[in-house]
């Protein structure tokens, strides 16, 4: 991995510790994820005019990695309405790294070295290493346990996938304009149907929030994206999960301010 990949990954890190804080600080959280997802799948379109539209081959994994970003703000919602943030997000990003090390193996022929290897064990202990933190003094709770390793099988497939997708689409930019664009349609549709008529003012509150937020997400997921055609996926996948420290540091600040 290059320094300019390296730093293009540390920086998606921060990026993504940010809208994590911001998803994490609006206590509704179909709410929340409404906004960044909405707000997403507008950037989304504003990138249309000005990108490429990627390659037929890349559309079948564009199309999956939808379905597998919807599930995974689906499941991550219900760990966060289960269990203590600080509890299931270091599992649900912990688990990803070794997934995505075995799938890429496995789909895309990309088996990393030993040093690379023992940087995906790294950082796959230092996650558990958090998530046992947050259990200390207190029980686990399986179902939020449960739902937080479902979230990370989700991470890992949609990693994977849009790793081979943005591969095959000649252009990282386009592929993550139309895969905002797309995936970004289902959450805000879905809270139309449940509020209808209230949908206007329980988003009006929190929806500068929200667009900064879903600004972040976007560029989070570029950058990564981008990284992707440079380097292996694990590696990135490993270094990207840097960002649950930064996003227990967010949030501890933000608890202390409340």
């Amino acid at each position: 991995m290059t320094p300019l990949v390296t730093a293009a990954v540390l920086l998606a890190a921060v990026t993504h510790a940010g809208w994590n804080a911001i998803a994490h600080r609006i206590t509704d959280k179909l709410t929340g994820f409404t906004l960044i997802a909405g707000g997403g799948m507008l950037i989304g379109l504003a990138l249309l005019p000005f990108t490429t539209v990627p390659k037929a081959a890349a559309w079948p994994y564009l199309l999956v990695s939808a379905a597998l970003h919807i599930a995974y703000y689906a499941l991550l919602m219900r760990s966060f309405r289960l269990g203590d943030f600080g509890q299931a997000y270091p599992i649900a990003r912990g688990t990803a790294p070794l997934l995505v090390t075995v799938l890429a193996a496995v789909f895309a022929h990309e088996v990393p070295d030993r040093w690379a290897s023992a940087g995906v064990l790294l950082a796959c202990a230092g996650l558990t290493g958090v998530a046992a933190w947050g259990l200390r003094g207190s029980r686990p709770d399986w179902a939020a346990v449960g739902a937080a390793l479902a979230t990370g099988v989700s991470i890992a497939a949609y990693t994977v996938v849009d790793g081979l997708g943005v591969r095959a689409s000649g252009s990282s930019l386009g592929y993550v304009a139309w895969l905002m664009a797309v995936q970004g349609t289902v959450l805000p549709a879905w809270f139309l149907y449940r509020h209808r008529s209230r949908a206007w003012a329980l988003l009006r509150p929190r929806a500068g929030l929200g667009l900064v937020g879903a600004a972040m997400s976007v560029a989070a997921y570029a950058l990564v994206l981008w990284a992707q055609t440079r380097a292996e996926l694990a590696p990135i996948a490993a270094l990207r999960e840097s960002s649950v420290k930064l996003c227990s540091c967010s949030n501890n600040a933000i608890a202390q301010q409340a």
